[in-house]
């Protein structure tokens, strides 16, 4: 990344700003109460005031930080010096692991956000190893394939080290989802479901030093399509979030032993917009490198995406038409190894106008009558 490609320039309107704003107003949250057996996890109004917590914090920024969540500090630091290692090696090595249309886990240096090239190198591999997906984004085609992880050399104890952190992962992004299922009315296992053959992903990120920091992004401004990432980053920090109530670009600043959260896509959706995925980017750094290590939790391959029937009714009709998250998936996929003409596949393709919403509620509200 040395030669600076115009293909990582940003457009004028979406490159950094000189000056930072600290994103104050983001909670912080306490899981002690479901991760420490010690404290009195038993009082229903200590998970009741949790609850609530959370849901305020969907609502309000879509995203928060946890503190007290269980995951063991010692395999954090395991994945992130192992992090560190893989990507210090020679680009050749590295690219004994690249990722292709073929084989689409690995190791990528050309990944492009909204159609313009990211700051970064990847490696990325799944939870469960092999994944199951659709073999072909094509409608008409039903025909599915495994995606299997491809694990370097070196480090000689990454597989190990990552396939241990997953199994951490996992365990919080359950019960950020039981709490979540909570704060919306709903069960607290009624999300679990869609989750037993899940196709979530882990990648390790690596933004290095970047001369041009003031036109480039690290990651261009998206939103997650998934349910829910969990992302750990170090103290360069750089996450931006674009807040709700007035667009302004918040930076997050790091929190030692914390992570970020925030709701994805498909929370979104399922919610039927009561929760919303919120914009955001990574910045890079003209003087540092930066690493961080997202987990998109994600559902197994044959979910049918569609807001939960306990969350709609005459007066709150269904939002967004359903669709097959495998087949959104690997539709998004393509956009990793080619430059698309438009913009990749978005939950909006599928949002019902609201022009017919208003009929339906014309409807409703004449029936009443």
């Amino acid at each position: 990344m040395a030669e600076v490609d115009p293909a990582f320039i940003q457009a004028q309107e979406h490159r950094p700003k000189p000056g930072i704003i600290k994103a104050e107003g983001i909670p912080f949250i306490d899981l002690s109460v479901i991760s420490s057996p010690n404290t009195n996890s038993n009082d229903p109004r200590v998970l009741d005031s949790l609850v609530e917590e959370i849901g305020n914090a969907c609502k309000s920024w879509g995203f928060f930080q946890v503190i007290n969540h269980g995951v063991p500090l010692a395999k954090r630091q395991n994945i992130e010096k192992a992090s560190r290692e893989f990507f210090g090696q020679p680009v050749e090595e590295k690219n004994k692991v690249r990722r292709n249309k073929e084989k689409v886990l690995g190791y990528l240096d050309t990944e492009h956000t909204k159609n313009v090239r990211d700051w970064k190198e990847v490696f990325d591999f799944t939870v469960q190893d092999p994944t199951i997906v659709p073999a072909s984004y094509k409608p008409g085609d039903k025909e599915l394939t495994k995606w299997f992880n491809q694990w370097p050399e070196y480090p000689p104890k990454l597989r190990e080290i990552c396939e241990e952190y997953a199994k951490e992962m996992e365990k919080v992004a359950f019960k950020l989802m039981e709490l979540i299922a909570l704060s919306l009315g709903l069960p607290e296992n009624r999300f679990l479901e869609f989750f037993e053959e899940q196709t979530s992903v882990i990648r390790l990120n690596h933004y290095p030093s970047c001369p041009i920091s003031h036109l480039a992004l690290g990651v261009g401004r998206h939103k997650d399509d998934t349910a829910l990432t969990i992302l750990a980053q170090d103290d360069v920090g750089g996450l931006e979030v674009r807040r709700k109530t007035d667009g302004e670009w918040l930076r997050v600043k790091p929190l030692p032993n914390a992570y970020i959260i925030n709701v994805g896509d498909i929370v979104q959706v399922w919610s039927n917009d009561i929760y919303e995925s919120v914009e955001h980017r990574a910045m890079v750094n003209s003087a540092r490198e930066r690493f961080s290590i997202p987990y998109f939790l994600s559902p197994a391959h044959y979910t049918n995406v569609q807001p939960l029937k306990e969350l709609i009714n005459e007066q709150k009709p269904a939002k967004y038409k359903p669709f097959n998250w495998g087949k959104f998936s690997v539709t998004r996929k393509r956009s990793d190894f080619q430059k698309l003409d438009v913009d990749n596949i978005q939950i909006y393709h599928f949002k019902i106008p609201e022009s017919e919403l208003a009929e339906k509620l014309d409807g409703a509200l004449s029936i009443s009558k």
